[in-house]
């Protein structure tokens, strides 16, 4: 049996520890008026949905008015809603209707960057003596002498851009670049600009005042850059372009930045509202802990990345990687013991968002067959991980990628184009030929694996037929087309269908959600400690959830509601038959387990037992120690002791 770590004290909890907060992507979830587009009062029609399936907050992701390059994340006007989703009057009305529900509202937060519509880019671009010129990062160009002895303009320094190619965009008007870590239209807030700081946060305080409950903060940890932005390290000589996310991430003066902002505008509307960080390039715990630690009084979580980008190759997000259990595994137990709450520290728990792609597809084996199983299977991992839960749209029904036969053209997102375009210009100019005869087929594999679009796809709400040609996420006619494609399995994969069907993925979410709040002492708040036998590289992944109990407390035989040690035990694999052995739990007792209608409580002999499994499981109910269980492809166990 694991050793066992108790707290005499534990940190101040919020509602935001036990929540599963569930995130809405405006343009895909649902469409109100037939346009093909989803918005806030589609949102609103479907939140008794949200409430029957046991959420807490919704995360609004970005739908502030914007210019339409990137989705909402090029904002124009921090206090509008675009007009595609709706008005400010509308998200007021989903405030008051989720808080009907008990339910919250969290919004996006993009202020690292602005659109290049947005009125204080305009002003800062009029002229070199405009008042808000330093509002956003401009310079002078590099005059570099080329072979012929001629010289030519450069960029200021040698960044490259998230979305491929210089980091800057010359400006014709004042013969100056702006820095640009994005899309040509997202230019760089320069945050050492107090009158910055002091704008933005009027702009928060004018949603926290309509009953906004916190905030998302996008790539939050990009809003400090170093003095004098000093050329990044050549990595790739046969670039002009070098990674400078060392540079630009986790930059001198983040940390007092995002303390400012907690003591001039959250903290004026009390401790309860939540702070959650992207936190991009940042794979050191200390790191992460440092935006997280309570004393310091900045974020309550971040979003850590190691799956995210587990399977992504040194040349970018569309070159293959391939991985293995053994990194998953490691993955899982790094950040969930280095952020336990008995040590302080907070994390969220999370397999999907609008930057990824869909969960099944990327950790599962593709094959129709085993669908249900990696989705239950993923579900069971994520709601047995401690820290804050956060489902994206889509997750709770186990939607898969797009269709590989939806050709690349009609992905609208800007970062797969613009990346697929760079590689297919860097290849030609590599192998020296034509671009028309670069075979894109590998590059290809990888944007049907993890394309953003995929995530982003319409929701089904209904099977499509002849009356829903847009299967219930619009009313739209066949004639026209929703924003994105839709995927083409709607018939097996829709919200209706699954909602009372009581072996769908939906219920098991709604269960899984349920079963924490019962047993959130050792689920949520719980240590973590992996069955060190399993971190090999095969298939199996055991570990124990261990309650946080003060001694105090145990000693007069009150222990917390649902203070159970738990051993989760998952096939991450395709492979039938596979054994496990179980651990020693102390000499001569038996693990107990529950397999009837995929029960997760039950009285025995005067102790409530936390058991289930994600199907049906054909072994003994009792197990003792060093006996050996038996797992199908993708099936996850849970043993009470």
């Amino acid at each position: 049996m694991p050793s066992q770590h108790r707290l005499t004290t534990t940190p101040k909890r919020h509602w935001w520890h036990n929540a599963a907060i569930y995130e809405a992507y405006p343009a895909s979830f649902k469409d109100s008026n037939g346009d093909g587009i989803g918005d806030i009062p589609g949102l609103i029609s479907k939140v008794e949905y949200l409430s029957t399936l046991g959420i807490d907050a919704v995360w609004l992701a970005a739908c502030y008015r914007s210019s339409g390059v990137d989705m909402g994340y090029d904002v124009v006007d921090y206090r509008d809603i675009d007009p595609q989703y709706g008005t400010v009057q509308e998200i007021e009305n989903l405030i008051a209707k989720l808080k009907a529900h008990d339910m919250k509202l969290i919004m996006d937060l993009v202020v690292n960057h602005t659109s290049d519509e947005h009125a204080w880019f305009k002003e800062s671009r009029s002229s070199l003596k405009n008042p808000k010129r330093d509002w956003y990062f401009w310079r002078k160009g590099r005059q570099v002498r080329l072979p012929n002895g001629m010289y030519e303009r450069q960029p200021p320094n040698n960044w490259e851009s998230i979305f491929k190619g210089s980091a800057w965009e010359y400006d014709k008007l004042t013969d100056e670049y702006y820095l640009r870590i994005f899309s040509k239209q997202q230019p760089d807030l320069n945050w050492d600009n107090p009158q910055v700081r002091k704008a933005v946060y009027m702009d928060m305080m004018f949603w926290l005042d309509k009953g906004v409950a916190g905030f998302r903060m996008d790539v939050i940890n990009m809003i400090s850059k170093p003095l004098g932005l000093p050329n990044a390290p050549v990595k790739n000589p046969k670039s002009p372009w070098q990674d400078a996310t060392a540079l630009f991430c986790n930059g001198p003066k983040v940390h007092h930045f995002l303390r400012e902002m907690r003591t001039s505008v959250l903290d004026r509307y009390g401790d309860d509202i939540m702070a959650v960080g992207e936190v991009i390039c940042t794979d050191n715990p200390e790191d992460v802990r440092a935006y997280t630690d309570p004393d310091r009084c900045e974020l309550n979580m971040v979003y850590t990345y190691d799956l995210f980008g587990i399977d992504m190759g040194p040349g970018g997000k569309f070159t293959p990687r391939p991985w293995t259990f053994a990194e998953f595994k490691h993955d899982v137990t790094r950040w969930q013991q280095a952020l336990a709450y008995s040590k302080g520290a907070w994390q969220t728990t999370w397999l999907e968002s609008h930057d990824s792609a869909r969960c099944v597809t990327r950790f599962g084996d593709r094959d129709p067959k085993n669908r249900e199983k990696v989705a239950k299977m993923l579900a069971l991992l994520q709601s047995t991980l401690g820290g804050t839960f956060f489902l994206y749209q889509g997750q709770e029904i186990g939607m898969i990628n797009l269709d590989p036969k939806i050709p690349l053209s009609k992905y609208p997102d800007l970062e797969t184009q613009r990346t697929f375009e760079s590689m297919l210009t860097a290849y030609a100019a590599h192998y020296d030929i034509p671009v028309e005869r670069i075979d894109m087929s590998p590059v290809l594999e990888q944007v049907h694996l993890k394309a953003r679009d995929h995530s982003r796809a319409p929701l089904p709400w209904t099977t499509s037929s002849t009356s829903e040609p847009h299967a219930g996420f619009s009313h739209a006619p066949a004639s026209t087309k929703t924003w994105s494609p839709m995927n083409t399995d709607s018939a097996i994969c829709n919200i209706e269908s699954q909602l009372n069907a009581l072996d769908s993925v939906l219920v098991y979410y709604r269960h899984r959600l349920d079963l924490r709040k019962r047993f959130a002492e050792t689920i949520i708040f719980g240590d973590f400690e992996p069955v060190e036998s399993t971190l090999d590289d095969g298939g199996v992944f055991a570990y124990w959830r261990e309650p946080l109990v003060s001694e105090a407390k145990k000693a007069k035989g009150k222990d917390a509601v649902g203070a159970r040690d738990v051993l989760v035990v998952l096939n991450l694999s395709n492979q039938e038959g596979v054994e496990f052995e179980m651990p020693q739990v102390g000499e001569g007792e038996a693990v107990k387990f529950f397999t009837l209608d995929d029960t997760y409580g039950m009285e025995a002999d005067g102790v409530v037992r936390l058991l289930l499994t994600s199907f049906g499981f054909g072994g003994k109910a009792d197990v003792g120690s060093g006996e050996k269980v038996v797992l199908g492809a993708y099936q996850g166990l849970v043993f009470g002791y």
